[in-house]
């Protein structure tokens, strides 16, 4: 793929200087974090995450300094190059949350909700008939809307910077800023800008800063970095199950006007994925005559043959899809992106000291609506209550004396007024249909189950379906051995297409010369062992399941001419296979860092501005 460096925005703050100070003296000496100064700007509260939660958080924040009279300093730190360019959803948007946040939203000329949906229904695929089958009731779509998440979240942006919100695009959360006694959260760190590959600083180097804050939202969207080690360093899964993933991938197609039906919403069950893998398709007929086309796969699937990319392909080969996208049809967008599917028993506690997780960084997507941006919108604003409430208390207290060292927010309030919302009555009702498909009821019982739940029982059961195991989405992946291998059909232009053809779509450019993102880790140690175990285990045992699971072309397990069987103690390779990583193509879904059956790649932020540039998914 095509690269480029992007530069950061010079950004002017309170005291006067720019975030970063370029330190060309120090040109390609190696990186050595202790040994740089860092720039510290104190706010009072700091968002990591420009999406939907991230930004009705700043959003209600605003609100209710104008409503206190007390002004907040409130900063939104966003990974992507743009605002939106890192969403990507279905998307049919309930506006329960939109509704109270902005009561007079669709008054706005510019909103981006123009789609109103007009009818649902479901269909059971075999490889040739589409079945009518019955809507469960939480998938109805009455005053829904039909939209890009990514330009709704581009318009949240504007609102929010028209409030007064510091909003800084290209600017990645990498670290974060603990007390002294490491017991709390003090704020967040960027990261660094101008190294390359070797971690040596290039002539435009540019250190990271800190941004120390009263109350740290994290708001990365699922799997995120920060989020996981806050949830490790803070045992918040204590009391919770294990969050559980599925990967969806979507394309957006400008259709013939004789088969575009605006407002329709088509959910599908069935082929092309077999009776054990869980997942389902999806058709939404969008503003403009465009039309979304998706397949969500859950990642607790057990067969590593399985490949994401090829499923989707191979599902528009489906007469229902095929007939969809015939005659003047053109395929325009593509993306992929992890989402969350544990449900209510896997969502963590939502606070630590000095900060709170919100959105889907905790969990919140009601699966059997296929839904979760009304509940992430509704956790960031009862965060941004919480919030208020603490700087409002630490105001009162800091004017009586100043305190010799910083005080740790406490944001238990907002796992409190969460509780008692919408949210979570929306996540109880729903809660045992996912987690019923893990049970010894098995797929079909899993559907017969959630079928009567979801029509007769709606949650009101005694007991909640738990992952008692704590199986990990990666521990479902059976060895190669036990599997039958997928053999899919090559693509057919212009309905079908390779990967890398889908992911020119994406937009993805991501700085050459830069450390990789993508690191193989065990036990925190980096090394030619490391990733020589990682190629042995993957590739003897899974066939390389990450060459095919990935959605982006990232991982390859290619022929290593230079090891042998007497080098290979010395070689990264196995077998005469080593792994090549193409970072460059990374569209941040996280599936590898979830699904990898050695759990030994993990995921970090690149450059900011790096990845890909969604507008319309």
């Amino acid at each position: 793929m095509l690269a480029c460096v992007r530069r950061r925005p010079v950004i002017a703050p309170r005291i006067g200087r720019t975030l970063h100070v370029s330190v060309t003296r120090m040109q390609r000496q190696p990186f050595d974090p202790s040994a740089v100064e860092r720039i510290s700007e104190d706010v009072d509260v700091c968002i990591v995450g420009g999406g939907p939660a991230g930004l009705s958080a700043a959003i209600r924040l605003k609100q209710l300094e104008q409503e206190r009279g007390k002004e907040f300093r409130v900063v939104v730190l966003e990974k992507g190059a743009e605002v939106g360019s890192h969403i990507l959803s279905g998307a049919v948007i309930e506006p329960r949350a939109l509704n109270e946040l902005l009561p007079d939203w669709s008054s706005r000329p510019d909103h981006p909700l123009k789609q109103p949906a007009t009818s649902s229904t479901m269909k059971f695929l075999t490889s040739s008939l589409a079945i009518p089958i019955p809507h469960p009731p939480q998938m109805n779509n009455d005053g829904n809307y039909i939209a890009s998440l990514s330009q709704f979240t581009s318009w949240l942006g504007t609102i929010a910077e028209e409030m007064g919100v510091e909003v800084y695009p290209g600017f990645a959360g990498a670290g974060i800023v603990y007390s002294n006694d490491g017991k709390g959260v003090l704020g967040v760190r960027t990261n660094e800008v101008g190294l390359d590959r070797n971690f040596y600083m290039k002539e435009a180097f540019e250190p990271g800063m800190e941004f120390r804050a009263k109350v740290t939202l994290i708001a990365e969207g699922a799997h995120g970095s920060l989020s996981k080690e806050l949830i490790n360093k803070f045992d918040l899964r204590r009391d919770a199950d294990p969050q559980t993933y599925a990967i969806g991938l979507k394309e957006v197609w400008r259709v013939d006007p004789s088969q575009y039906r605006p407002g329709e919403v088509v959910h599908t069950m069935g082929w092309p994925l077999d009776w054990k893998t869980y997942g389902g398709g999806w058709v939404y007929h969008m503003a403009d005559g465009l039309v979304s086309i998706g397949l969500v796969i859950g990642l607790d699937y057990a067969n590593p043959w399985l490949s994401p990319h090829n499923e989707l392909q191979r599902m528009k080969h489906h007469p229902y899809l095929t007939r969809l996208l015939s005659g003047s049809s053109t395929r325009i967008a593509y993306g992929a992106r992890a989402l969350n599917e544990g449900g209510q028993q896997a969502i963590p506690r939502v606070h630590f000291p000095g900060g709170a997780l919100i959105g889907c960084s905790a969990g919140f997507v009601n699966i059997a609506k296929i839904k979760g941006t009304h509940n992430a919108m509704k956790s960031g604003m009862l965060a941004a209550e919480a919030a208020a409430d603490v700087l409002c208390e630490t105001t009162e207290e800091s004017t009586a004396s100043e305190p010799e060292s910083p005080r740790l927010s406490d944001m238990s309030a907002y796992e409190t007024s969460l509780k008692d919302s919408w949210v979570w009555s929306d996540l109880h009702e729903v809660r045992n249909l996912r987690a019923s498909f893990n049970t010894p009821l098995g797929i079909w019982g899993g559907i017969v189950y959630s079928g009567i739940d979801s029509l007769f029982l709606r949650g009101r059961t005694p007991w909640t379906f738990r992952n008692v195991s704590r199986t990990s989405d990666a521990a479902h992946t059976l060895p190669a051995s036990r599997c039958k291998r997928i053999t899919y059909p090559p693509p057919q232009p212009p309905l079908s297409t390779d990967l890398l053809t889908s992911l020119t779509l994406t937009g993805t450019n991501h700085a050459e010369d830069q450390p990789i993102h993508l690191r193989v880790r065990a036990n925190g140690v980096e090394d030619a062992a490391v990733r020589r175990e990682h190629v042995k285990r993957n590739v003897g045992e899974y066939a390389g399941l990450l060459g095919r699971a990935c959605p982006a072309g990232v991982y390859e397990y290619v022929d290593d001419e230079h090891t042998s069987s007497v080098e290979e103690g010395k070689s990264e390779g196995w077998g005469g296979k080593k792994l090549v990583i193409n970072s460059q193509n990374c569209i941040h879904c996280k599936l590898c860092d979830i699904k990898v059956p050695t759990q030994d790649i993990t995921w970090t932020v690149p450059e900011g501005g790096g990845g890909p540039k969604y507008t319309i998914t």
